[in-house]
Formats: structure tokens, sequence, C-alpha cells
């Protein structure tokens, strides 16, 4: 994981907007889950998801570290103590991304055609949410949440992970500056605008690039 001043991120990153604000490099994409002990530490020492993990339910990824942060009060709350950074190959994010279905109809995506049954039968459900502050506070910006099962979900969970780490006691490390309202020194994640490689996915998405908004719908 590579960490950098909240301070200094903030400043370069889109104040409004859907984005898929992530780190990531030429191979992986980093996501988060945050899950209760025992399924975390099985899947720290194993390296994938197994034990009580349920491949027979819907898991939710994100990439927003401070999204995960709120959601998971700084690994504070019961159930999602164990907050993990999921490595995953590139290539395995982008086929994710590719089958994704929102969880709310979106005219300008799915026109006339049955857009139940289409996320009935999707492996992958797509949700916008508004991006999160340290403090929790909602920002403009939104924040991609992606729900896996099915085959995606067993392909993630063991196929395209590259490594999976426990990031919890550094996630309340930073809780601990938050409070103090020390931001000046807390880091995140580094995370940029992740490029979605095809055009036509990125537009059925709604994400908007780092330059332009690619559909009208994109914007909040």
């Amino acid at each position: 994981m590579k960490w950098k001043r909240y301070s200094e991120q903030l400043s370069s990153w889109p104040k409004s907007g859907r984005y898929i604000m992530a780190q990531f490099d030429e191979d992986t994409v980093v996501v988060y889950q945050a899950y209760r002990e025992s399924i975390g530490r099985f899947a720290v020492e194993k390296q994938f998801f197994g034990g009580d993990f349920s491949y027979s339910r819907m898991s939710w990824i994100k990439t927003s570290f401070l999204w995960m942060m709120y959601r998971s009060g700084w690994a504070g709350k019961m159930d999602q103590e164990i907050v993990l950074a999921v490595r995953i190959k590139r290539e395995g994010f982008e086929e994710i991304l590719g089958s994704a279905v929102h969880s709310t109809f979106v005219p300008e995506v799915y026109g006339t055609s049955d857009w139940k049954l289409a996320g009935q039968a999707a492996d992958v459900r797509l949700q916008w949410d508004p991006d999160h502050g340290p403090s929790g506070a909602k920002q403009e910006r939104r924040a991609i949440q992606l729900g896996l099962r099915g085959d995606a979900l067993r392909r993630y969970g063991s196929d395209w992970i590259v490594a999976i780490e426990d990031i919890s006691e550094l996630a309340r490390e930073r809780c601990r500056l938050e409070k103090a309202g020390d931001l000046e020194n807390l880091t995140t994640p580094e995370e940029d605008i992740y490029p979605v490689s095809d055009a036509r996915v990125a537009a059925r998405l709604g994400v908007a690039s780092g330059e332009s908004v690619l559909n009208c719908f994109a914007c909040p």
C-alpha cells in the first residue's frame, strides 16, 4: 500500500461528479472490504476468501478508502473490525466493471429494455454513493460500490486476488488523528482517478474522466 498526506491529495481530487477513485498500478487495483474477525483472519492467512465467508450472498467492494472508513466506522463497527485491502488483477476489475448493472433504473442506459431482468441475471450490481471525508461528512463527489455474486464473486474470491492485507490497525491509528483534528498528519492510501479502458463501459457506468464527462447523466 502507498500512503500520502490527505491534505495533499484533497487538492487534486475532483470535488464533484462520478469517479472511480482508487489505488492502482499497471496490473492491479486495490479494493476494500470489512468483515468480522473469523472471515478477515482466514483471508489474510490463506490469501483467498473461504472459511466462514459465504459465496451464496452478495459481497460489496469499494475502491475509496474513506468511503470504507465511513462504512466500517474506521474498523470500529461490529462485524467490521477487520478492514482488508484486497489487491486484485486489473483485468478482473475491468471484467467486473463490464458486467455491472445499476441498482437503480437509468433510462439513458437501459432504455425500454427490462432493467429488472438484467439485474436479476447480473453477477455484478453497481451503486454510486456520496464519497466521504475523514469526519464522515458527505462529499459532492460520488464513489463507486460494486456488489458481486455468483461467478463474479467466486472469481474475485480466488482467481483475481494478488494479495490481501489487514489494514485495521492502520485505520484505527488514522481514526485517532482524525478525532484529534490532526488532518495535517493524516495519511490515506494514495488514490487517483481510475481510467476505465473501454469508453463504452465508462459511458454506461456513468463515470467522468479526468478531463470531461463521458455522459451527461454522470453528473450528480
